[in-house]
């Protein structure tokens, strides 16, 4: 008996949940109103700008610091006039590139809204609108990846331990060692 009435309550816990969330609505409620339906203001704004918008992710958790935190954070890791210079050259680069592919993205991206607003889509068009969308945003997140990369062997093993913990991120927790940024040009 007492295991029955523990079923008639789950059931009934699940009915009336399963209203609660069908009376919420979706969670993209407003976006339809935006000028393109997978990207924010903000997110159009960030790739736009050649902002990092966490592509590099990978790389800044597990030690490789990029030269935007690494030029905020300049005076506390103790940056040599050169180490500047060839961090500001990194970043320049990376934002320049970023930026260019941040507009591609954009548009490939607008492209897809278009043909899916204008029903004028089909599975081969769709592969291909995707497939842009793909390409661009993996060189873009490249591009992010890859200025990691350059910083680390901008920095000395100190500078990036140091970075680590400027950042918050506990030692043991990022991949690299210092036998590791050696082999990476140390």
């Amino acid at each position: 008996m007492f295991n029955k009435l523990i079923t008639v309550f789950v059931m009934g816990l699940a009915v009336l949940s399963g209203g609660a969330f069908a009376s919420e609505g979706s969670p993209y409620v407003g976006e339809e109103a935006r000028e393109i339906k997978a990207l924010s203001e903000s997110h159009i704004a960030g790739l736009l700008a050649g902002k990092g918008m966490g592509y590099a992710k990978a790389a800044e958790l597990n030690g490789y610091p990029g030269p935007a935190h690494v030029l905020e954070l300049a005076e506390g890791l103790s940056l040599t006039a050169g180490q500047r210079t060839k961090t500001e050259a990194v970043f320049a680069q990376m934002e320049a590139a970023a930026k260019t592919l941040g507009a591609e993205l954009v548009a490939a991206e607008a492209a897809l809204d278009e043909a899916l607003k204008g029903m004028m889509v089909d599975e081969t068009s769709l592969l291909k609108l995707v497939q842009k969308i793909g390409d661009v945003e993996s060189r873009l997140r490249a591009v992010h990846l890859n200025a990691h990369l350059q910083q680390v062997r901008i920095l000395d093993d100190d500078q990036i331990l140091k970075y680590m913990e400027l950042r918050g991120y506990h030692r043991s927790h990022h991949g690299m060692h210092e036998s590791q940024h050696k082999q990476h040009g140390h």
